[in-house]
């Protein structure tokens, strides 16, 4: 559980902690749009290479995204696997029963595997050089037209920060509640698949108990300190677009038109 990388921010300094986090924000979910125009072996290579390359000049160890695939490898496997046995094909190479194997299926099994490196990869690295507040702030910066409408920019903003923060302090108490768990003898590899699901329900109650006191206490220590719904206040840090930036985005949209050129050939 602790090993899930998802929503923490790791202190460090490169070229990818310094861009604009509203940059990082846009790139990420561009780049998530764009896995999707590649078609091909040389596509699909191409974005990987681009990944990696984000990965090496931010400096973080590849090897910290590696182990934090893990626990996101059983939706992944059985994503992979549906489509490798359940792709209808006109010429397989093994069939048995509703299972089919062929070359379609082994290939778009590979490009899904390779797209959902793609996206977490991509995701982690915007949370991993982010901190929570930049990505409130820039969610809250790049939603501001929408107070047009009346819609509450600021609180989902706010929301979206907390959640995400969450995500990780939830996980690690999840870990604590397992090993207090252990130490009083409770195995949770053992047994059948009903009696592994059963012995998950006695984390279940002591997890929501204390993200409730986390929630209330989250909400004290809001209101202990004047918060309202953010309007009219003043910003510690201001966000600052610069020329980095600029050169992110034409860097994108230059592997748009690469993709695009190696798609259509």
């Amino acid at each position: 559980m602790n090993k899930l990388i998802l929503g923490r921010y790791l202190p460090g300094d490169s070229i990818i902690y310094r861009l604009d986090p509203r940059g990082k924000f846009l790139i990420t979910f561009y780049f998530i749009g764009i896995v999707f125009l590649a078609n091909n072996v040389v596509s699909y290579g191409f974005l990987l290479l681009f990944v990696l390359f984000s990965v090496y000049i931010s400096k973080i160890n590849l090897g910290f995204f590696i182990k934090g695939l893990r626990p996101m490898l059983w939706l992944i496997l059985f994503t992979v696997l549906l489509q490798l046995f359940f792709t209808p094909s006109n010429d397989p190479i093994w069939h048995w029963g509703i299972f089919t194997l062929s070359t379609d299926g082994m290939r778009i099994a590979s490009y899904i595997f390779i797209r959902f490196v793609l996206i977490i990869f991509i995701s982690t690295l915007l949370t991993l050089t982010t901190t929570p507040i930049e990505i409130s702030d820039s969610i809250e910066s790049i939603l501001k037209p929408l107070k047009v409408i009346k819609f509450p920019v600021t609180q989902v903003a706010l929301m979206l920060s907390i959640a995400l923060r969450f995500v990780p302090l939830l996980i690690d108490e999840t870990t604590k509640i397992m090993d207090a768990q252990r130490a009083r003898g409770v195995d949770f590899g053992e047994g059948g698949l009903m009696h592994r699901i059963k012995s998950f329900v006695p984390i279940l109650i002591p997890l929501f108990v204390s993200s409730f006191s986390i929630a209330y206490d989250l909400a004290i220590a809001m209101e202990s300190r004047g918060y309202k719904d953010g309007e009219g206040r003043s910003k510690y840090r201001v966000l600052s677009w610069s020329r980095r930036d600029n050169i992110a985005l034409a860097v994108m949209i230059l592997i748009t038109i690469i993709l695009l050129f190696i798609r259509s050939y």
